[in-house]
């Protein structure tokens, strides 16, 4: 590990001469044995590949099976219209997964900036792609680092780090020491420099020691490209369904072909009753439904500030039981803000909303702290160190005028800030007097101060005084806060900065922190009630993470916390074990992040993983559901992610997680209700099939209820409005299947149902004639009438029966009748089309039926409303049963 070198041994080991850098020879040397400088990803899939991966279901097996089947019977409208439902599905799958292939990418962009080195003595600009281990790179402010490096010098350096280790604030940077621990977490690697970081303050020189997929940025993108895309429950179930309903099919025509044999009938009767059976048992349009069903609801979500970037990850939403969050930017502001501050008044909350009104000695408390700083801050944007900037803010939240302070306090001299000292000082002249004001590290302001500031008097400081300032020291730091203390002293004349720092007066301290979010706390307990549980995932320190993670009601105690370091030392197998007790992660690295992702998946979780920086972007990558930030997170971070917040807020997690189990619930509605229609239509033709009468339904009269008026309930079904009761549920567990509870009884009851009801329909169509369907010789036009009483019957069963899936216990009155206009609109124009098929002389001819009389129509009406009947007092009986359980 470099950093555990000293720069000597890095220096010797790369042989190079910092003086003079490398020369242009040997860096073409090294660029063949390295390679160029940036990052690389596995070659792209092309469309066609992807194209063809989403026909890699069994589902769609099943619809090609029913294609060959149609074009055998020469039904090819029937053919072209489920060619046409497996090339839409397949179509938005690879919509969806062009948009999601970009991370390396994103990350490539980040990782290209032109670099400052020095070869052959000589500093020079040159593309990053260029540099190679060995070169000496120069860093300034403003300026991103193109490759890893062992600092050779710095000088007040100080490096924007948080996209890569979560840190909220500029890492100082001391090139002078050496690391010893081997596992020292990123954070800490204070003598190292890293590949995409940015230079906020100060120079330094460094040695590259990584370059291109050998850097920190590297090893993420690695990660990301190696780790394996894992389907979704729901794809998962229904290929099972698709492998399910294909077995289904084709033992069903087994039989009946077998009983057909049995029974005599000609061989091309046998082959078209089976076919019909076949094409009675496979919902055609159960692909296209999801996929549209899921659309609609990715739509209605993108309202509602949540992007989904892959369609099935909706689903996924709703069995999510583990919110794993990044903290700083997510749970947190990324905004350093002084929570309270400390003088001889004591110590003081700053309550922003309420307005504050400081005492002269907390007013020039604040004045110290805007006039030792070189932030700025204007209409609420800053530039400069995020803790000077909330210095700035302090300031205007005590009421200063800080232009007017500005004014009136020109800067003569400064004495810089370093990490030796720890302190920064100025020397100002206001109306030709001037003042010394030097803010730090508490511990080294009070070595240099001889008096305190007491209510508006210049007292000597007194040990008492220092116990005080330590106790206040104590309990900010108790609490996470930074602190950072402030003194000054007048001078009669302009000094120099080796007396600046000497007999100083303290102020006081100012404790601050990266604030929570205010509105995750109420998301945090809305999530707990629905049995998810948040974690947090951070580079930040234990302390630090434990404070936030305590207000939020994230973590109770201390030891639901551990770092990096504490994880490294354990096994996988007791990490997997152990992962749950936890619920807040700190010090930690995109490896480890990835790490903790897999462990709690491994122990039956469903995780969402929440980020925005580029070290997030594998563990959203190998989460369930990968969420990103949309305002604040880095295109890696998107690009990793099945969702992006578009407004960064963590609370959006939690409504998408209760629009995902709606989405679920409509999904399976619609999957429910056409297993119960393609069952009904099953029952009818098994059951008159193997007693041996004629089929009640045709094949093409099959393919216009599954296709067309099966659909489109189903489809409204999907875009039913949200269940409010939802989130009261434990999530689902994504094994369950879709029959789980009594939602297989009901497809079963259903099913047997409506075929029972549309046998019957088919047998009075007979029996209006004078005949039974035993006869040995019926006329066509009996035959035609009993077919069109079934096909009417089974479609009115079937549109009727929809408004009963909307909920297992609810009835159509407590949801409103009308309250899915989307549905009430799919039943009407279903029982218009039927209407149009019967009463258009070409099109009843096309589907082989004929016009029924007003007994005919009587009985169509009649038996399709059963269904809905059985099934709302079925509802009827569950509730009094769920109150009478709720009451015992």
């Amino acid at each position: 590990m470099w950093f555990s070198k000293s720069r000597e041994a890095v220096l010797k080991e790369l042989a190079v001469d910092p003086a003079q850098g490398l020369s242009e020879a040997e860096v073409k040397v090294r660029l063949e044995k390295y390679g160029p400088n940036k990052l690389t990803a596995k070659k792209k899939k092309s469309i066609l590949q992807l194209f063809l991966a989403q026909l890699q279901d069994w589902l769609i097996y099943v619809l090609f099976a029913a294609v060959v089947i149609t074009v055998f019977m020469g039904e090819y409208i029937d053919a072209i219209i489920i060619l046409a439902v497996i090339i839409l599905n397949a179509v938005l799958g690879v919509v969806q997964e062009v948009k999601a292939g970009n991370a390396i990418e994103a990350l490539q962009k980040i990782a290209s900036p032109k670099a400052l080195v020095r070869r052959e003595g000589v500093v020079k600009e040159v593309d990053s792609e260029t540099v190679v281990p060995g070169d000496i790179l120069v860093l300034d402010a403003g300026r991103y680092i193109a490759a890893d490096l062992r600092l050779l010098e710095s000088a007040n350096l100080q490096i924007e780090e948080s996209a890569l280790t979560g840190e909220s604030v500029p890492s100082p940077k001391d090139a002078t020491i050496t690391l010893k621990a081997p596992n020292t977490p990123l954070g800490d690697r204070d003598n190292a420099a890293f590949m995409s970081t940015l230079v906020t303050a100060g120079r330094g020189v460094g040695v590259a020691v990584g370059t291109g997929m050998q850097t920190e940025v590297g090893k993420i993108a690695t990660i990301i490209d190696t780790e394996e895309d894992s389907k979704t429950p729901l794809e998962i179930r229904l290929n099972k369904l698709g492998k399910s309903l294909g077995k289904f099919a084709i033992g069903i025509c087994v039989l009946i072909f077998v009983v057909a044999l049995l029974q005599g009938r000609d061989l091309a009767e046998m082959f078209l009753i089976s076919v019909s059976l076949a094409v009675a048992s496979i919902p055609e349009g159960l692909a296209a439904i999801v996929a549209i069903v899921l659309s609609i609801g990715v739509t209605s979500m993108s309202k509602r500030n949540a992007i989904i970037r892959r369609l099935p990850a909706v689903e996924t939403l709703g069995s999510v039981n583990i919110i794993c969050s990044d903290k700083t930017g997510t749970l947190t502001q990324n905004k350093m803000t002084v929570l309270r501050y400390f003088n001889a008044d004591g110590e003081v909350a700053v309550e922003r909303e309420k307005g504050n009104s400081p005492t002269n000695d907390a007013a020039l408390l604040a004045k110290a702290m805007v006039l030792c700083s070189d932030a700025t801050y204007e209409n609420g944007e800053g530039t400069g160190d995020p803790t000077e900037i909330a210095l700035l803010i302090l300031g205007d939240d005590l009421g200063i005028d800080r232009e007017a302070l500005c004014r009136q306090n020109k800067r003569i001299d400064e004495f810089s800030f370093d990490s030796d000292r720890k302190l920064m000082s100025t020397l100002n002249e206001e109306n030709g007097r001037y003042t010394v004001y030097t803010k730090g590290a508490i511990d080294n302001l009070l070595q240099l101060t001889t008096h305190v500031h007491e209510k508006g008097q210049v007292v000597p400081i007194s040990e008492k005084h220092k116990e005080q300032v330590q106790e206040a020291t104590a309990r900010m730091s108790e609490q996470a806060l930074r602190t950072l203390g402030v003194a000054y002293k007048p001078v009669d004349s302009v000094i120099g900065t080796d007396e600046m720092e000497q007999d100083l007066i303290l102020l006081g301290l100012v404790g601050m922190m990266d604030p929570p979010r205010t509105e995750v706390k109420d998301s945090v307990r809305k999530a707990k009630e629905a049995g998810i549980n948040t974690i947090m995932i951070t580079g930040d320190h234990k302390i630090t993470a434990f404070a936030i993670a305590h207000e939020l009601g994230i973590a109770d105690n201390l030891d639901q916390a551990i770092t990096g370091q504490e994880i490294d030392r354990l096994s996988e197998r007791e990490f997997s074990e152990k992962v749950n007790d936890y619920r807040i992660f700190a010090r930690v690295s995109p490896e480890h992040k990835v790490k903790i992702v897999r462990a709690l998946k491994a122990q039956g979780n469903v995780v969402s993983m929440t980020g925005d920086g580029v070290n997030d972007a594998p563990s959203l990558n190998a989460a369930d559901i990968g969420v990103a930030m949309g305002i604040t997170g880095t295109d890696v971070a998107k690009n990793a992610s099945d969702m992006i917040l578009t407004d960064d807020n963590f609370a959006t997690i939690v409504s998408a997680i209760e629009q995902g189990r709606n989405i679920y619930n409509n999904i399976r509605k619609a999957v429910l209700f056409l297993l119960n229609c393609n069952l009904g239509e099953v029952v009818a033709m098994f059951i008159t099939l193997m007693i041996g009468w004629e089929a009640p339904l045709i094949a093409t009269q099959l393919l216009w209820i599954n296709l067309l008026t099966d659909s489109m309930p189903a489809v409204a079904l999907g875009m039913d409005p949200g269940d409010p009761d939802v989130m009261q549920e434990k999530p689902r567990n994504p094994n369950e299947s879709f029959f789980t509870g009594i939602a297989g009884w009901r497809v079963l009851g259903g099913g047997l149902l409506i075929g029972a009801l549309t046998i019957f329909a088919f047998w009075f169509g007979y029996y209006e004639h004078g005949y039974t369907p035993f006869d040995d010789v019926v006329p066509v036009a009996t035959l035609e009438n009993a077919r069109t009483l079934a096909f009417m019957t089974l479609v009115a069963c079937q549109l009727f029966y929809a408004l009963a899936m909307r909920h297992p216990t609810k009835s159509i009155f407590q949801l409103g009748v009308f309250s899915n206009r989307y549905l009430i609109g799919a039943i009407v124009l279903g029982l218009a089309l039927q209407l149009v098929v019967i009463a258009v002389p070409f099109m009843r001819k096309a589907f082989n039926l004929t016009m029924l009389d007003t007994a005919g129509w009587l009985m169509v009406l009649t038996l399709g409303l059963v269904p809905l009947l059985v099934n709302e007092w079925g509802k009827i009986y569950l509730r009094a049963r769920r109150k009478k359980q709720s009451i015992g």
